[in-house]
């Protein structure tokens, strides 16, 4: 029997299996796919290799949560800095999102002149800085009294950020400036957006100063693609068996019996590397599956869509762009588009002359899953071409230079990565502690990771999580 059996080998199951390796604990990790890394996975398409969703890396900056993760483990990624960490493009406007606070500054009062752009974004960063100090908090969720300790360790939180926790962050903004342009507005909503799965009315202040500051941290290009960044992270760990897809899972008084679609795998712990919406499924146990039911009106169903291209190109590019348009984009939830280029030195990830490109845009998982499948192809093929020609006409692109093209739709990632819902628990005014799960449960032995089950997003918010349930599991 094993110690802890990992299922799902994204960012949140990688994490936690080279956590646990390293803490000296047996783990075996599972994954359906040939590759890891889930949502940040890179895979093959063609003859063109790709990063599945996730392309910029975060929180690897000096005292950064995902710096700490790896120095636990004994692992030093290969990574190229990247400043400015995103361009962003919205009409005639370049706006440089660099991450000297001044510079940046520099850029705004160009394309959107204001008094207080200073006064507002030294707030921003210092709010940063002061969270990232702190280094998360402990959070769980099993019992009244864990929830108790839980509210208890935010304290420092509480007292630091009090004065931006009780107040949506589209009101605080506005008042704060005492009135803004629409196209600020619009450049303000796609940055929290990025970060925050959300935009500024339906989260409060501080949980928006985080999505908009962080590009004050150092940001990473993962050389060799996001997969390679989760194939260094999991390095250590002995018994990684890809290729496996657990299809039921029965518990019994001491351990978890999962089947796989090649064997059987008793273990006394099981950690779930899926979403609380999509979990409930594999367990024969009603408890379990009631755990996971109260949670399910907590699924925003936000996905993405995202187009795949590459390119042969003599121009160059920064990492990464965001096109901000004056309307929602049809069969979207967003005006912004986030498009990435791999670094022209990576031949692992693309050839010399070529980029590997990655657009994604948010959507609704339920304007895709539920269409009958002529009209699937049809909104798919419009959207995938409004997106090529929004790219070439902003970047002054020929569309000829593209060799390779293809997209994916919510129905696209349910069936690769058993997930349709992307972006995790975005802690808004509506969801806010202790509503939101946590990494442990009140079932003995199961526990979570990824960004369903911490109040964070993104590399920084999954490597807050693991840490919690490493915190979690040894206490």
């Amino acid at each position: 029997m094993r110690e802890y059996a990992v299922i799902g080998g994204g960012i949140g199951g990688c994490c936690a299996s080279a956590l646990l390796n390293a803490s000296g604990h047996d783990v075996l990790l599972l994954e359906k796919e040939p590759t890891l890394g889930g949502c940040a996975s890179t895979f093959t398409h063609g003859h063109y290799h790709y990063n599945a969703g996730a392309t910029t890396l975060s929180g690897y900056h000096e005292g950064g949560m995902v710096r700490k993760l790896f120095e636990e483990i004994k692992v030093q990624p290969k990574l190229i800095v990247t400043d400015p960490a995103i361009v962003v493009l919205q009409g005639n406007k370049e706006i440089k999102r660099f991450s000297n606070v001044d510079q940046f500054v520099q850029e705004l009062q160009r394309n959107y002149p204001h008094p207080k752009h200073t006064e507002f974004w030294e707030l921003v960063h210092t709010i940063v800085e002061s969270f990232y100090a702190l280094n998360g908090h402990y959070y769980s969720n099993a019992s009244v009294s864990k929830k108790l300790r839980s509210l208890m360790s935010m304290t420092p939180i509480l007292k630091k950020f009090w004065p931006y926790l009780w107040k949506d962050a589209r009101s605080f903004i506005h008042n704060f400036y005492g009135g803004l342009s629409q196209d600020y507005c619009d450049f303000l909503d796609a940055q929290i957006l990025i970060v925050a799965q959300s935009t500024s009315e339906h989260i409060n202040f501080f949980t928006a100063a985080v999505a908009l500051g962080y590009t004050f941290n150092e940001t990473h290009y993962a050389v060799g693609g996001m997969g390679k960044l989760c194939e260094n992270l999991t390095s250590c760990v002995s018994d990684i068996r890809t290729h496996t897809q657990v299809t039921s899972i029965h518990q019994e008084k001491d351990r978890f019996i999962l089947k796989t679609n090649t064997d059987s795998i008793e273990t006394k712990n099981l950690i779930m590397g899926t979403t609380h919406y999509e979990s409930g499924k594999y367990f024969q146990s009603k408890i379990i599956q009631n755990y996971y039911h109260r949670y399910e009106k907590l699924n925003n169903h936000q996905s993405a869509f995202v187009l795949y291209l590459t390119m042969k190109s003599e121009h160059s590019f920064h990492h990464h762009y965001q096109i901000i348009t004056q309307a929602i984009i049809p069969h979207t939830l967003s005006k912004a588009l986030f498009i990435s280029f791999s670094d022209a030195s990576d031949t692992d990830i693309a050839p010399q002359g070529f980029f590997s490109v990655t657009a994604s845009i948010h959507t609704d998982a339920r304007w895709w899953i539920n269409l009958e499948p002529s009209r699937y192809r049809q909104q798919k093929k419009e959207l995938a071409q409004v997106l090529r020609t929004l790219i070439c006409d902003t970047l002054h692109l020929d569309s000829n230079e593209i060799v390779a093209s293809f997209a994916a739709t919510p129905k696209t990632f349910g069936r690769y990565l058993n997930r349709t819902q992307l972006g995790g628990n975005a802690l808004t005014m509506k969801n806010i502690l202790p509503r939101l799960p946590s990494n442990d449960t009140s079932i003995e032995g199961l526990y979570h990771v990824g960004d369903t089950s911490y109040a964070a997003q993104g590399w920084p918010g999954v490597a807050m999580g693991a840490l919690n349930l490493i915190r979690l599991i040894h206490e």
